[in-house]
């Protein structure tokens, strides 16, 4: 029965290549599926690519491909890198691999971008309305500064087909990095005509999910209660690898002599995350229904994945839009026992008051008790909180006006000698940060699918 393998690559911009090594000295695969991109990251690239119009893209990528790519040996790699710049990621990596005179063919998809072309999907019909609120367009698109959306795999899959060892997109759905090798090796259709088709994809799709954050699907993030110490060696963790059967079945495992581990429980774990409904879990290829999954546990670090039902695809395709949304200031400083919660609360009277004296326009104040309730927030156990040691207190004020934010630190000074006692460990002098917010919407997939390209270039 005809196979492939494929292997975890990151789960996010700044994560560990490490283990990615270790799956190509000893884990067999065919490809490396790397996915480093999310909403946030979209957001810091487009402040980075505000600073230089060659950056944009993620600058993990030339480190990590030269640190690889002389044991790769013939295994192919996948990675959204290129953020909103695919085309500058690409010339950065030629330009590396040229100086090591190195040889690969890179190939580059573009046409997420959909920017400049906004007002044109309005013209044709799409409002691009927020998704969860029915907000208009009108309310934020003048401060929009990046809209991306959401590709399926073709384009992948086409440029393996044209021969490329390297293939670097900007926004991908993040199982498409996976599901584009799987449908090209096994030869299994995009254009799905029957049930069958379906639920390949649909299996393709799961195993795209379980591999696509990198160590979760091996141990990392693990349980609660304490069973998260049951998993071996995480600093030696193996990334998640697959593979793939012809009939619609998948073996999830790992490297072997890597920490983590691969169970029923950490892959059932990392199946289901990030999932708003399992029984349509969307994406740009196929919807699948989780409700008829099968995971059996071979033992040894093997999973089998059976069993997966998919439905058509949807007609829209998913953009993600930032825009401009204030200026944030913030400050933190720490109290420490006795009375240490108490010191704390006692501060945010003192700026409330000032904010309020001094009339400073802000839209938005966030107070956090860290160790108390940053994590937990109303569901945070407050009973024992007059007796701890200390308590860090974090407050933050969203507003329109950069000079806002920036003289909203200098509140708290004073407090060192004049406030409750021994506040300590000042940290609030940082610039303020730009905010930029998230405005998710649909377009009909054919008006973003027309503009999509694939590149090939040779290096070497």
């Amino acid at each position: 029965m005809k196979t492939v393998r494929i292997g975890a690559g990151l789960g996010f911009y700044g994560d560990s290549w490490r283990p990615v090594a270790a799956t190509l000295a000893h884990g067999g695969v065919q490809y490396i599926a790397s996915d480093h991109l999310s909403e946030l990251t979209l957001a810091i690239l487009r402040k980075d690519l505000a600073k230089d119009p060659n950056a944009g893209y993620t600058r993990d990528l030339v480190p990590m491909m030269t640190a690889l790519w002389p044991s790769a040996h013939g295994v192919r790699f996948i990675l959204n890198a290129g953020g909103l710049n695919p085309l500058g990621a690409r010339d950065a990596l030629v330009a590396a691999f040229r100086a090591k005179g190195w040889r690969a063919r890179i190939a580059v998809v573009t046409g997420d971008d959909v920017l400049a072309r906004l007002d044109e999907l309005v013209a044709a019909g799409e409002p691009l309305a927020h998704m969860d609120t029915g907000a208009p367009l009108a309310a934020v698109r003048d401060r929009i500064v990046f809209a991306n959306a959401y590709l399926g795999a073709a384009p992948i899959v086409q440029a393996l087909a044209s021969g490329a060892d390297i293939v670097l997109t900007g926004r991908v759905a993040d199982a498409a990095l996976t599901l584009a090798p799987i449908v090209h090796e096994l030869g299994w259709p995009l254009a799905a005509r029957t049930q069958q088709d379906w639920d390949r994809l649909a299996l393709a799709l799961t195993v795209g999910h379980l591999l696509e954050c990198s160590g979760q699907g091996s141990g990392g993030n693990f349980g609660s209660a304490g069973r998260w110490a049951e998993i071996p060696d995480l600093g030696h963790i193996g990334y998640p690898i697959a593979e793939v059967r012809e009939d619609g079945s998948a073996v999830i495992t790992k490297a072997p002599g890597t920490g983590g581990r691969v169970s029923f429980d950490t892959v059932r774990q990392q199946l289901l995350y990030e999932v708003h409904n399992p029984h349509a879990y969307v994406s740009p290829d196929v919807v699948l229904d989780m409700g008829t999954l099968r995971l059996r546990d071979l033992g040894g670090d093997r999973v089998e994945v059976s069993g997966a039902t998919g439905h058509p695809r949807p007609a829209k395709l998913k953009i993600v839009a930032g825009y401009e949304d204030g200026w944030m200031g913030q400050a933190v400083v720490g109290f420490c026992w006795p009375d240490a919660y108490r010191k704390a609360q006692a501060t945010v009277a003192l700026i409330e008051e000032q904010l309020r004296e001094q009339k400073l326009p802000v839209q938005e104040l966030c107070v956090e008790y860290l160790g108390v309730n940053a994590f937990l927030g109303p569901h945070a156990d407050l009973s024992h909180v007059h007796e701890m040691n200390e308590v860090w207190l974090r407050m933050a004020v969203r507003t329109h006006d950069k000079r806002i934010a920036e003289a909203f630190p200098r509140l708290f000074p004073w407090l060192a000698l004049s406030g409750p006692p021994y506040m300590g460990g000042f940290h609030g002098m940082a610039p303020a940060s730009q905010l930029l917010g998230h405005w998710p919407a649909l377009a009909a997939r054919e008006l973003i699918e027309g503009a999509v390209k694939v590149e090939l270039t040779e290096v070497g």
